[in-house]
């Protein structure tokens, strides 16, 4: 697992959530871009445009990033490359070309033999036109990253961008989508735990029922979790409500509830703290 501060201790599981005008948009961690792919890909459009990316898994000879349309090549992933030119340069959250491929690419790109520090994508119709790529970089380019960016753009149905492969931000339409981030939140760090613990590369855990990340959503905007007991047979991870998103560096609160995995029987509960 990663870990932070001078103590190395494990990073936490954090998760907000907010709606505005029939969009939601969710702020999260550790989650890396493949873990959640197939999540966006079942609420996007036909076709997806990779319009930032950045990696050290692919370098040319000065040690720069590849461009995007290479390291697809890389990959034998087909894709429509739609150059934007030197302007897009040093532009937060645009590359200097646009890969648009199908939705169902999309896992092949993100395949978890190579990891992105900087990843954003967003859906579009399939049938895009390269007027309506440069009318589209032009809203990313010049939106907040805090202001509401999907009632801009009537095509797209969710916006994703990751920061260091773990931070996570995306804005959706679909008003499931933040519950089936968090279920898979739970999920990755019940499994990185007993990986660890079983000195396996990787351990394979059922999600909870949409039941319990509905539940905490409904109880709070912003949780952060962390782990309190791991065996091969029960995993609990105390959870926390905030008053505000989590920021790295804030210490985990007393938990208030805990969500415990039974591992023999691939169950989930929630129960409070004792």
């Amino acid at each position: 697992m990663n870990s932070v501060g001078v103590e190395r201790r494990p990073f936490p599981l954090s998760f907000s959530v907010r709606e505005t005008e029939g969009l939601w948009r969710v702020s999260a961690g550790a989650a890396q871009a493949g873990e959640l792919v197939d999540l966006l890909v079942t609420v996007a459009n036909d076709a997806v445009a990779v319009v930032s990316l950045e990696t050290n898994s692919y370098l040319d000879e000065d040690w720069h990033s590849l461009q995007p349309a290479l390291i697809a090549a890389e990959l034998g992933v087909p894709c429509t490359v739609h150059p934007l030119g030197s302007w897009a340069a040093g532009t937060n959250g645009l590359a200097e070309e646009f890969l648009v491929m199908e939705r169902n690419l999309l896992p092949r790109l993100l395949d978890g033999t190579w990891s992105p520090y900087e990843l954003t994508l967003i859906d579009v119709s399939a049938d895009v036109t390269p007027e309506q790529l440069d009318e589209l970089a032009l809203v990313l380019g010049t939106t907040g990253v805090d202001e509401p960016l999907l009632g801009l753009l009537a095509d797209s149905r969710v916006w994703f961008s990751s920061h260091d492969d773990c931070y996570v931000m995306l804005e959706a339409r679909d008003p499931g989508l933040p519950a089936a981030v968090l279920a898979r939140l739970l999920a990755l760090l019940a499994g990185s735990a007993l990986a660890e613990l079983t000195e396996e590369p990787f351990a394979r855990v059922p999600e909870p029922d949409p039941w319990l990340p509905e539940h905490l959503i409904g109880a709070a905007p912003h949780w952060i979790g962390a782990l309190s007991h791991i065996t091969e047979d029960l995993v609990a991870i105390g959870l926390a409500a905030l008053p505000h998103p989590w920021r790295l560096g804030v210490p985990f609160p007393q938990a208030d509830l805990t969500a415990t995995l039974d591992v023999r029987h691939g169950t989930w509960r929630i129960t409070p703290k004792e």
